[in-house]
């Protein structure tokens, strides 16, 4: 059992250079060659652990030893922006139990299976909408703009109950809140003004109620404005940006490989296909954050209490131990027709991403309709030319110039 490595530790988080765009930083794929835990340095000087393997990620995501409470003093952040976020007012998936549940109980609900079935044909309306919208605007359009960000705003504005007519605000302090670059400043000020916002329309909520989630959190005599205020924050920034970066991203993943597009007109193929561009693009690129509460070994590695540990989804899920196929397809390959139901894509264990149910309708949705109604779709530029937004938690794509 080793503690203490002697090779120099990687700089987190890494720069996604060189190799293919869609595949993970080279400094974490070198990293899960050497081995599933391997060490690493953050910006601010101190060290943790690279988690990369598949086995151990889910280990770290699932064992409570290893606590995800971003306000303990130890606690490893990618950036220092991250750190101003939790010391502020941290949500429910930057707290541990009781918190933790007892906040997300409250909006487990609105985000179950069921619920979300029932939601299709509404989502269906504003996916069509929002293609018609495109098609009278003409071509060249640009997808991200065009599409692939307004149709998850909208859900989710709906569902919250944040006027739509806002989202020039919320999108812009979205940006910088889950900026890897911006200062802690001006990430406090984005979080600040957010919060504001928010905790201001959850008020007028409790005086004058609607059908949304933040008027049913605003009934309730245990929670405060400020945390409901929190609650919406994480919902509506996860809410678009997550599912907008991963319609934009798949679409131009697809669009190189046409072949595997044309699955989508199988609709039984469709669920299976978003899978796996979950599992091959794995946009949460920097990682989870978790801090060890006690000594806990990993693949032969003593992590110490006190150590903090950087979960890799994007590494977990290329791991060929648990995602080659049959016929020795490489897990770095985008093969829609594989079985990729096991990824971690949404994290896993209790804080796994509650609104995965609603991100997969959207995108099963969104994707499938997008390819049926522009069967001519293609770039209007080369990709080269295409503008990748590195310096965020969430990969991502500026904008997506299209044809059809």
């Amino acid at each position: 059992m080793t503690s203490t490595p002697t090779a120099p530790a990687r700089l987190l988080p890494a720069p996604r250079v060189g190799g293919c765009p869609f595949s993970p930083p080279p400094a974490y794929t070198e990293a899960a060659h050497e081995g599933p835990v391997t060490r690493a340095e953050l910006l601010d000087g101190s060290s943790c652990w690279l988690v990369t393997g598949y086995r151990e990620v889910r280990t770290v995501l699932s064992d409570r030893r290893f606590s995800a409470d971003a306000r303990r003093p130890e606690f490893p952040f990618v950036t220092p922006g991250r750190r101003e976020i939790a010391a502020a007012d941290p949500s429910f998936i930057r707290l541990d139990d009781p918190e933790h549940s007892r906040l997300r109980r409250m909006v487990t609900g609105d985000f179950l299976v069921k619920r979300v079935e029932a939601l299709r044909p509404e989502i269906q309306q504003i996916v069509d909408e929002a293609i018609d919208r495109m098609i009278a605007s003409g071509s060249p359009a640009d997808l991200v703009t065009g599409f692939a960000l307004p149709v998850p705003s909208l859900v989710i504005c709906l569902l919250l109950g944040v006027p739509y007519e806002d989202r020039e605000l919320f999108q812009a302090l979205s940006r910088v809140i889950i900026s890897t670059t911006a200062e802690e400043a001006e990430v406090a000020r984005a979080q600040a003004e957010l919060l504001d916002y928010l905790g201001g329309l959850a008020a007028r909520k409790r005086r004058s109620p609607g059908q949304d989630i933040l008027s049913r959190l605003a009934a309730r005599d245990d929670l405060s404005l400020r945390e409901i205020a929190s609650t919406g924050l994480l919902l509506l920034v996860a809410g678009h940006e997550t599912t907008a970066n991963m319609t934009a991203l798949s679409t131009v993943l697809l669009l190189r490989r046409p072949e595997q597009a044309a699955r989508l007109a199988d609709p039984s193929a469709v669920p299976g296909a978003v899978e796996e561009l979950l599992r091959h693009l794995s946009i949460v690129h920097t990682g989870l954050p978790r801090l060890a509460l006690e000594d806990v070994e990993l693949d032969g590695t003593l992590v110490r209490a006190g150590d903090g540990v950087i979960a890799m989804l994007s590494t977990a899920n290329r791991d060929d131990a648990v995602f080659a196929t049959p016929g020795h397809l490489p897990a770095d390959e985008l093969d829609v027709d594989r079985d990729a139901r096991r990824h971690v894509a949404f994290g896993f264990g209790v804080h796994q991403c509650l609104g995965q149910p609603l991100a997969r309708a959207e995108l099963q949705i969104a994707l499938a309709t997008l390819f049926r109604r522009l069967p001519g779709l293609r770039l209007a530029v080369p990709e080269s030319e295409l503008s990748f937004r590195t310096d965020a938690v969430v990969f991502g794509v500026e904008s997506v110039p299209v044809t059809w």
